[in-house]
Formats: C-alpha cells, structure tokens, sequence
C-alpha cells in the first residue's frame, strides 16, 4: 500500500471515528444547513460550550469542519468535499450488493419462468391426456 492510500484511509477512519459519536453527527446535521458559530451549535446540547468546542476539534482533525474568521464570529463550516468522500467509499460496497441483488433477481425470474413453463406443461397434461401421448 502507498503511502497515498495509506493517508486517504487514515482520513477515512478519523472520519468515521468522529462520526460515530451523536453529538457531532448532530452537528454535522445543523452544519449541512449553513455555517454556525460554536454558540449556536451549543444550542439544542445539555453540554457545556467547552464540550462542544471538543466535539468541533474532533470534526475539524477529522477534516469533516473547517473554522473561518469573520470579524469577532468564528463560523464552522461543513467540508461537503470531505463527506464526499465518505459517500464515494459506502457507494463502491453498495453498488457490489446491489448488483449481486440484481443478478439474484434475474435467476429468481429465471426460475419462476421455468417453473411456470412446467406448471403450465403439466396442467396441460392433466386436461387432456390424449395429447401426452
């Protein structure tokens, strides 16, 4: 492995690490929605700013937030490119079951096919015995 792959799956790892808590995904959620300094992501938590400053500092290593200066504010800012990412990893295992899924679908089809074939063989058979033989 590269040192390249090695640090784009170090990425992908602080960033489904720093997802896994509820509180940043919440913070993640109100990000998606526009900037918002830290106050205002404090909000709707029963936690002290503090914590939640940690939290951020979780998503900003993470690259998942990045903080920018707007005279006394200090907004937070969702990285879209970075869930991206993310997004772009969970697809490349969906798209393999969803093919698996669809290739199980056409020999479900294929089997109801033959089956309905021989059902109807069958049934023809019993109506009319004179033409079996």
């Amino acid at each position: 492995m590269g040192d390249a792959q090695a640090q784009a799956d170090e990425r992908l790892d602080r960033a489904f690490m720093a997802l896994a808590d509820p509180v940043r995904r919440s913070i993640v959620a109100r990000l998606s929605r526009g900037s918002a300094t830290v106050n205002e992501l404090a909000e709707p938590f029963d936690i002290t700013k503090q914590a939640v400053s940690k939290h951020i500092q979780v998503l900003e290593s993470a690259g998942l937030v990045t903080r920018s200066r707007d005279a006394q504010r200090r907004p937070v800012h969702l990285d879209a490119a970075a869930l991206e990412t993310l997004t772009e990893w969970i697809d490349r295992y969906r798209l393999i079951h969803e093919q698996q899924y669809r290739r199980l679908d056409s020999l479900l089809a294929a089997g109801r096919d033959a089956s309905a074939a021989a059902s109807v063989a069958d049934h023809r058979v019993g109506l009319d015995p004179k033409e079996s033989s």
